[in-house]
């Protein structure tokens, strides 16, 4: 009997064979195609992030962050604004502080959709959700990570789980950013990155060293804040340059196991549908759904606006 397999023709293959498009692999933070130790490779990078943001370095931005925020007033709840234009926002911005702009989301056409939307006309884009314990492995290399169509994803959701629900986080989804106007607030932006979840999906306290726009499109999420120079306060630890993660849970804080976070200030807010809260760099922040919840968000890749352009970070053309 031959054990020869029949040739597959394109298009005929068997229904099972015809799976959703996936995703291209996630390149870590930890990861690199170079050659070379793992300094090096570490060196290089932290080089082109500062090409990027036109810094003489990251450490130094990083560093210059946590002294202005130090200067910073003390508050113990964000401003909320109207809609802002770009000169606007920017003068703002430059005052350091977390402030939500109401409204300017509600204008987007993804806006007016809902999430019935996502089975009707996107049920076929791949996706990849976070699943298992994303919390305490959120910053590291081996986060539990699986592809999957959205139709699929929706189905895990609805299906419901123990512990964590699944999480699309981070994805670079153009289907939808095609509905979406971002306002030109930045003068130079990092790609549009949406995350789509349930009640209960969360992101753990980390700190962004860029500025960021934080665009709430359906449902109500609640965001703990902390001061730049509050990072001496909350353990916090690398994952790459310009991401830094804390262990400390502000939604369950154990003061035991975090003695000194007991001095670390936190801000509580809800941001709600259309609202755009902006995350200035270095802040730390945590991120928890209360419902069911659409958002996206845009990093600068510039001087942070609270720098105000400080003169000795400022890379000069050789």
């Amino acid at each position: 009997m031959s054990s020869k397999k029949k040739p597959v023709v394109p298009g005929l293959e068997p229904p099972q064979a015809r799976l959703a498009p996936r995703l291209p692999p996630t390149l870590l933070a930890t990861e690199s195609a170079w050659a070379g130790d793992a300094a090096a490779k570490k060196q290089a990078r932290e080089e082109r992030d500062a090409l990027v943001r036109g810094v003489t370095s990251i450490e130094e931005m990083r560093d210059a962050i946590r002294r202005v925020g130090r200067d910073l007033p003390a508050i113990s709840e964000l401003a909320r604004v109207g809609i802002l234009d770009a000169a606007a926002f920017r003068a703002r911005a430059a005052q350091g502080l977390p402030f939500v702009i109401t409204g300017v989301v509600k204008r987007w056409p993804l806006s007016g959709l809902t999430p019935h939307t996502l089975r009707e006309r996107f049920s076929h884009v791949p996706v990849r959700a976070r699943v298992g314990d994303y919390i305490n492995t959120a910053f590291a290399p081996d986060r539990a990570m699986q592809d999957m169509s959205m139709l699929e994803y929706l189905d895990l959701v609805d299906a419901g789980a123990e512990g964590l629900p699944p999480y699309l986080g981070n994805l670079e989804l153009r289907e939808l950013n095609s509905m979406c106007f971002w306002p030109a607030y930045f003068s130079k932006m990092g790609p549009p990155r949406f995350w789509l979840g349930p009640a209960g999906t969360v992101t753990p306290l980390h700190c962004d060293y860029d500025d960021n726009i934080f665009a709430q499109i359906w449902g109500t999420k609640r965001i703990f804040l902390s001061p730049p120079h509050h990072d001496e306060f909350l353990y916090a630890n690398p994952a790459n340059a310009i991401l830094f993660g804390s262990p400390f849970d502000p939604e369950a804080p154990d003061f035991d196991r975090f003695p000194l976070a007991r001095q670390a200030t936190m801000i509580e807010c809800i941001v709600n549908p259309g609202d755009m809260l902006y995350v200035p760099a270095g802040w730390y922040h945590q991120v928890r759904a209360l419902t069911f919840s659409l958002s996206a968000n845009r990093w600068a890749r510039a001087v942070p606006f609270a720098l105000n352009g400080e003169p000795s970070l400022l890379r000069t053309s050789s």
